[in-house]
């Protein structure tokens, strides 16, 4: 299903916060409330792809805050073992600290209202939202379970949807932050591919 231009389905759930506290009743509208916010499923903790998506996500945290952006991450394990993959190092296959939310999912329905369960695994694929501050989705993509993310490509979005909010203007392919926009015009877009293609 086709999340764009809807509302981010809302969902209470457990997690451990960015501080190690589990928090038994994380509610998303809550959390996000005014703010920009990044939603993203891996399949299981202590795999492969997951923690290297994890860690990177992490990394670039402070990235995301100073552009008013919250990172939640999901997947259908306990609190538990989120807690137990932060506590290990990165060198014996943890994750470390992680300053973001780490949401379980036990029951998997976030997982399918957000229609990301793997058909015959049960576990979610790959999937990333980008939701607005008005709690409108803007962006989704999904991988299959062998390919992770490109954490830049995340943060190109982060920034187009930001620029479209701030100037109006809409974002041409290959669009980066510093890069001109294009005014929904069809003289505009004239000149646009005229002096860029």
């Amino acid at each position: 299903m086709l999340l764009i231009t809807r509302k981010s389905p809302d969902f209470t759930a457990p997690a451990i916060m960015g501080n190690g506290d589990i928090k038994e009743n994380f509610n998303l509208k809550t959390f996000i409330k005014n703010k920009s916010a990044i939603i993203f499923f891996w399949p299981l903790d202590f795999t492969f792809v997951c923690p290297t998506e994890i860690i990177t996500f992490n990394r670039r945290y402070k990235e995301f805050k100073e552009k008013q952006v919250e990172i939640i991450g999901i997947s259908c394990d306990s609190v538990f073992a989120h807690q137990q993959w932060r506590l290990m190092p990165i060198n014996d296959g943890g994750i470390g600290m992680i300053q973001f939310p780490m949401i379980s999912d036990i029951t998997r329905k976030i997982i399918q209202s957000y229609d990301v369960e793997h058909p015959s695994i049960g576990v979610a694929f790959r999937a990333s939202f980008l939701i607005d501050k008005k709690r409108i989705i803007r962006h989704q993509i999904v991988n299959d379970l062998p390919f992770g993310r490109n954490i830049d490509e995340m943060m190109r979005m982060v920034d187009a949807m930001q620029f479209h909010e701030k100037n109006g203007e809409v974002c041409p392919a290959q669009w980066k932050k510093g890069n001109q926009g294009i005014h929904m015009t069809r003289e505009n877009t004239a000149k646009y591919l005229s002096e860029n293609f």
